[in-house]
């Protein structure tokens, strides 16, 4: 992403004119440089996905502290572990049909649920094209560096002020998040155009991002690169994604979703517990446990810009493949605490990597009218498979398996998550190959 006022010349923006159409409301975002306002959007929606990762992984990091205060078994906190889960599943499962409908922005304020996949879907439709998988990965940042947060304020917070602090700190941050939302967030101009809104609205969107390059008297449009009579049989949008044309590709992401959030929470959830069976005391097991999403920004990243250079499918199946390898390797490494550190921290940048890859390869694969729907139910079936985990985490540990015996199993979810892309980047005539033909386009 171009910083703004970076001196470098910008394509012009009647590129983006139609004659008797009217501009192309994307090609116009490709055209120019990333404003000052886009950088707000990202740093928005970055703020969104940390606070939804800080939330989600706290449970983890105070239930050694719960099942010793509580006096209750690993197993009974199973349902506690995934109970935000099931909330977060729903909020996503709802809002994006309504996303879809009502708008991005409206549905960004609601709740956590909600907030993930339409921040997603805004960030997206708000990015250059040639820059979209490294600005939605960036944003998805947040979710890991959120998560890390947690590890690092619960090894102060709990020794100071107890377990009870450090939901309050999660509680009270999304709420502030909320009065920023509202002022601040603006819709996306993409939606804007699909529910055909009036040019004057658009334009102003637009200057927004890009103060005094339209004239004013500009009439917009969009053009989808996925198949036109999926577009244009204004269907609804959960019926959408679920048309011959997507059906294949939206079970393969949720496939895909559900086995990486399914390592993701059984890792976060159960580590500190494994650590402090172990031997290590609770400070240290919540810092080591830390490692696992701190990498993630480093992968996210990376895998985001290779995304932008390289067929992006294939891209992320390579990352879930290193994933699994890793996660084994750690399984092996217990022994060795610094070894186990290093492991921990590249699987941890890995799975990270390939997991906050997906909404990008989801908002991709479905047009405007649906794309809020699609990454959305991606988001919430994936939830489903963080549910698993934390319930398979608890009778794993009931069992006393060993730690190499869980790393092992804890491998093949990654390796199905590897296959499932690989399947959907091979179909013919599916969005995949539209989105890899519009990367080759823009390069």
């Amino acid at each position: 992403m171009t910083p703004p006022n970076s001196g470098q010349p910008a394509a012009s923006p009647d590129r983006a004119r139609h004659p008797g159409a009217g501009i192309d409301v994307q090609q116009f975002i490709d055209s120019l440089p990333f404003s000052r306002f886009q950088w707000l959007i990202l740093i928005l929606c970055f703020l969104i996905v940390a606070a939804d990762g800080f939330d989600t992984a706290a449970i983890g990091f105070i239930a050694p502290m719960l099942a010793k205060e509580w006096g209750v078994s690993r197993a009974h906190l199973g349902p506690v572990m995934s109970a935000a889960l099931f909330g977060l599943a729903a909020g996503a499962l709802v809002a994006g049909p309504l996303a879809d409908r009502f708008g991005r922005k409206f549905l960004t304020g609601l709740g956590l649920g909600a907030a993930m996949p339409n921040a997603v879907t805004l960030m997206s439709e708000y990015a250059p094209t040639r820059r979209r998988s490294l600005a939605v990965n960036a944003m998805f940042c947040g979710f890991t560096l959120g998560s890390s947060a947690g590890g690092f304020a619960a090894a102060w917070l709990i020794p100071h002020y107890g377990w009870h602090s450090v939901l309050l700190v999660g509680g009270v941050a999304p709420l502030l998040l909320a009065v920023l939302l509202i002022f601040f967030l603006p819709e996306s101009v993409r939606f804007l155009v699909a529910r055909k809104a009036p040019d004057a609205r658009i334009a102003a969107a637009l200057s927004k991002v890009h103060p005094g390059v339209l004239r004013g008297d500009e009439r917009f449009q969009v053009q989808e690169t996925v198949p036109a009579d999926a577009a244009l049989t204004g269907a609804s949008s959960l019926r959408t994604i679920l048309m011959p044309q997507f059906r294949a590709g939206t079970v393969l992401l949720w496939t895909t979703y559900f086995m990486g959030l399914l390592i993701f929470y059984l890792l976060t959830s159960w580590l500190p517990t494994l650590f402090a069976d172990a031997g290590y005391p609770i400070e240290k097991a919540a810092l080591i446990t830390a490692l696992f999403p701190l990498g993630g920004g480093i992968g996210t990243l990376t895998v985001g810009w290779l995304m932008d250079r390289s067929h992006p499918w294939r891209i992320v199946a390579g990352t879930y493949a290193l994933t699994g390898a890793l996660v084994y390797a750690v399984g092996h490494g217990a022994g060795d605490v610094f070894l186990l550190g290093v492991l921990v921290f590249a699987a941890g940048t890995c799975m990270n990597g390939a997991q906050s890859s997906m909404p990008t390869l989801a908002a991709g694969f479905y047009p405007t009218q649906c794309r809020a729907t699609g990454v959305a139910w991606m988001l919430g079936i994936g939830r489903f498979g963080g549910i698993v985990g934390a319930l398979l985490g608890a009778q794993i540990l009931g069992l006393g398996w060993s730690f190499s015996k869980i790393f092992s199993l804890l491998s093949l979810p990654a390796f199905v998550a590897t296959a499932a892309l690989l399947i959907a980047s091979m179909r013919p005539r599916t969005a995949p190959r539209a989105a890899i033909a519009q990367h080759d386009a823009a390069h």
